[in-house]
């Protein structure tokens, strides 16, 4: 279980750093919709690192549910090395099989390194303000989702008109965000909108 006090804190998910077929110039897959509209792989990487640096401080803390990178196990620290945040805690996804193996010391690059976790944010005072349950995949029924814990989960690369699941679910993943991280603020804003859901 990981346990914060800050206001600086964002999430996201599935960046795909130099996955060739997610980025529609250079892709083979069909339909093209399931692609990011950029002409070259530079442009995408490009774009990921410009839209995370552009938000997330060095000394804030990004979580990452998982997916980092693509295209061999150079391109993990690549990425990484980009990123100007020096607080980054990666849930492991389908896609970080390097990461998992651990053959260079890639998860020496990171704060902390899980395939599942439970974040609890907590006040000033030490009153857990905030729950979450945090997973690549998604899940239908999680720890404490009736009493109003949030699950944040990538995988599914959903548009952001369908990133939500029932009750306190939602796919944080970068495609639904344009690229773009989520702040803490804003996720709390959007839930504590949405009623939470009984399995």
């Amino acid at each position: 279980m990981i346990t914060l006090q800050s206001e600086n804190l964002w999430f996201t998910s599935d960046t795909h750093y130099a996955h060739k077929n997610i980025c529609r110039g250079v892709s083979n897959w069909e339909p093209s919709d399931a692609t990011r509209d950029f002409e070259t792989l530079e442009d995408m990487n490009n774009a990921l690192v410009e839209r995370i640096n552009e938000r997330v401080k060095p000394d804030d803390w990004l979580i990452h549910l998982g997916d980092w990178s693509f295209g061999g196990q150079e391109r993990i620290a690549e990425f990484r090395e980009k990123i100007l945040c020096k607080n980054i805690v990666l849930i492991l996804g389908n896609h970080d099989h390097h990461i998992v193996n651990d053959k260079h010391g890639e998860r020496s690059l990171f704060k902390h390194v899980a395939h599942y976790e439970e974040l609890r944010l907590r006040d000033s005072k030490g009153k857990i303000t905030s729950h979450f349950v945090l997973c690549h995949y998604p899940i239908i029924s999680w720890n404490d989702m009736r009493k109003g814990s949030i699950m944040l989960h990538g995988h599914q690369h959903l548009k952001r008109e369908s990133r939500f699941g029932e009750g306190k679910r939602m796919d944080i993943g970068a495609c639904g965000n344009d690229l773009y991280p989520y702040h803490i603020e804003e996720i709390l804003a959007i839930m504590n909108e949405r009623e939470s859901h009984e399995i």
